[in-house]
């Protein structure tokens, strides 16, 4: 049976769908905008700033399943705008580094609240 994940250390879900999802030895987790969870607002106006804060909180989903990046094999990233993909990327390399999961990149029309980034992955747990 799927077990669901969440913790107050990420923003809370803003809609019908919960922040991750166990299923088995696999961790699916939603896309996580660049909201702090103590304050519920975005934590920048920047793309590195933006980016920082939805993998922190990817790191606070990961650490209430009992895992930590190393455990992501599969990252979406979608960008409000490709010119924004080297920034992105630049601070995404401080989190994956080494042997670093897939990923997907790419631009969107508009993403929820008007965030720069939204970032969802996929975890294996041991």
């Amino acid at each position: 049976m799927p077990e669901i994940i969440e913790t107050s250390n990420a923003p809370a879900a803003v809609g019908p769908y919960s922040q991750a999802v166990l299923a088995g030895k696999t961790l699916y987790i939603s896309g996580q905008l660049p909201i702090d969870p103590s304050t519920g607002a975005f934590s920048a106006s920047d793309i590195c700033g933006q980016t920082e804060q939805s993998l922190k909180n990817i790191g606070a989903i990961l650490k209430a399943a009992g895992a930590d990046y190393s455990n992501v094999v599969k990252t979406t990233v979608m960008l409000s705008d490709i010119g924004n993909f080297s920034a992105m990327n630049e601070v995404y390399a401080k989190y994956f580094s080494g042997k670093c999961p897939a990923r997907a990149a790419f631009a969107v029309k508009d993403l929820p609240k008007g965030a720069l980034v939204e970032i969802e992955a996929v975890a294996c747990l041991d």
